[in-house]
């Protein structure tokens, strides 16, 4: 298995909660302006996480869904980062990033998930890097029950 986790991050919340995925799946953690899709070709389970911005991940991670990603037959997830205040007037980044993976060909194991800050900078809301420690875990049992016989 070789997987990634990809991510925009503005103050910092997104990142903690992509290297708690990722340390807990063992794999590479990103930033999506880093990512070069000519380096990880083979990659066949990728999860990518945005903060909400107006409803939207934020440009970079628009412009990598948008762009040259080979997701056929590849295990996706989305996340993201959000505050209750302004999200529920513009609704979350993670369910466009879900449905952007999809179009690209990538099949989504679980549904998009969302972790709470506090205030737009943060911090995350108590108990969300276990909670995202949590959903990589059960990204991953998904991903093994798929694979079985």
């Amino acid at each position: 298995m070789k997987a990634l986790v990809l991510y925009d991050s503005t103050f910092g919340n997104t990142e903690k909660i992509a290297r708690a995925i990722g340390e807990t799946i063992r794999c590479p953690v990103l930033r999506a302006g880093d990512f070069n899709p000519e380096e990880h070709k083979d990659v066949d389970l990728l999860i990518v996480g945005s903060p909400t911005h107006g409803g939207r991940p934020t440009p970079d991670v628009h412009r990598l869904l948008g762009g040259p990603l080979a997701l056929q037959g590849v295990d996706a997830a989305a996340f993201d980062t959000r505050t209750e205040r302004f999200s529920r007037i513009f609704g979350y980044a993670a369910a466009r990033i879900g449905q952007s993976l999809e179009r690209g060909g990538g099949k989504l194991l679980v549904p998009p998930e969302g972790f709470m800050v506090i205030k737009n900078k943060g911090p995350l809301k108590e108990g969300e890097l276990a909670r995202a420690a949590g959903w990589a875990q059960l990204i991953m049992k998904h991903r093994k029950g798929k694979h079985q016989p």
